[in-house]
């Protein structure tokens, strides 16, 4: 195993220690959690018109869920070509009302 893997198994083992002690402790995880923000990216599916282009919305998250920034992305890998467009509020909410109930669960099949 590389080095690099070596240390990122490492980090990937102690992030998991600390999420099983923030899951067991209010103290802790509110701790954690208060500087913690993320972001998700959400991949569109290919198009009838055209699968050579890929899309996707990338959102930043505080802590409480508050959406800090949010980007539409645009590729032609093809032609190498690729840009983002900073979503407006107007833009963001039909997203934001789309993913509303989502959850993350493992899939049980």
């Amino acid at each position: 195993m590389s080095e690099i893997n070596e240390l990122a198994e490492k980090r990937l083992k102690s992030r998991i220690r600390k999420i099983k002690k923030c899951n067991k402790s209010e103290e802790e995880k509110e701790k954690f959690f208060s500087q913690l923000g993320t972001s998700f990216e959400v991949f569109f599916p290919p198009t009838k018109k055209s699968d050579t282009v890929s899309d996707s919305l990338m959102i930043w998250v505080t802590p409480e869920g508050k959406v800090l920034d949010a980007e539409y992305s645009y590729e032609e890998p093809e032609e190498e070509q690729y840009t983002s467009i900073p979503l407006t509020e107007k833009d963001l909410k039909p997203f934001l009302e789309a993913f509303g109930d989502m959850k993350f669960e493992l899939d049980d099949s």
